[in-house]
């Protein structure tokens, strides 16, 4: 019972990625070919906007009136989804991602606003998404024009802290190892044999790797030098070394449980 429920579990994900990948396609063809990006031109990367429930984006993001400058986070881009391409909230939940749960913003007191409304999955947005997705700030951001053998999303970067608490060891990750060392550069979620990768053409594999992107590099670290397969592990500011190193991530929380 316990594996035909994991099987479904990876299903469920999967079915996830596949709905957000479709959306992001929707949402590309009305911004330019752009995939989602919140903020302004020069935001950057943090684990918290300024006001997630802002009167405009300018709020939202503390973008200046010249449209520069601000802050957003990994889920903001994703909530773009939710306001812009009717993606419900919990299409961005993995079941085997612990300690997350559905966006309900009437849990944070927040009654009066449609989830149109809003700019993030709430002030503590790392808690309502299980995905990374690869890193939208900076020179690299996807389009749709991009390698369509580039990563957009996956589930969470095992590198990154969890809502659980967990992040995991990275000395114990080699690529070249036995299963276990390989395993131990996967995603949590899914006990750690696999992640679901929605790639730039649109399908969704589950991958037993994570060296899985172009030229076997690796979608949850940045390239360091010629080594792509290890890499170096993000943390806030990270960015991907060129136009082909996927570098997916998530938003850490501001303080572990």
């Amino acid at each position: 019972m316990g594996r035909i429920r994991g099987t479904a579990y990876r299903m469920v994900c999967g079915i996830n990625l596949s709905q957000i990948g479709m959306a992001m396609m929707i949402y590309a063809n009305d911004y330019d070919d752009e995939l989602p990006r919140a903020g302004g031109k020069t935001s950057v990367w943090a684990n918290t906007i300024p006001d997630w429930k802002g009167l405009n984006r300018y709020e939202a993001y503390g973008i200046t009136s010249d449209g520069t400058g601000g802050q957003a986070t990994i889920s903001s881009s994703l909530f773009l989804l939710v306001k812009y391409a009717k993606v419900e909230p919990k299409m961005f939940i993995c079941l085997q991602d612990f300690k997350v749960s559905t966006f309900d913003p009437a849990k944070y007191g927040v009654r009066d606003k449609e989830l149109t409304e809003l700019w993030d999955f709430g002030p503590e947005p790392w808690k309502h998404c299980s995905y990374s997705y690869h890193i939208p700030y900076g020179d690299y951001a996807l389009t749709t024009s991009s390698d369509p053998r580039l990563a957009v999303a996956a589930d969470r970067n095992p590198w990154i802290t969890s809502p659980a608490g967990k992040v995991k060891d990275f000395s114990l990750f080699n690529p070249d190892g036995d299963r276990n060392d390989i395993n131990a550069g996967n995603s949590p979620s899914h006990k750690s044999d696999s992640q679901n990768v929605l790639f730039l053409d649109i399908h969704v594999s589950p991958e037993k790797s994570s060296t899985c992107g172009v030229n076997d590099d690796n979608i949850y670290t940045s390239w360091d030098g010629e080594d792509i397969q290890r890499g170096t592990p993000p943390k806030l500011g990270s960015q991907p070394a060129n136009k082909l190193d996927s570098l997916l991530v998530n938003d850490p929380p501001i303080k572990n449980p």
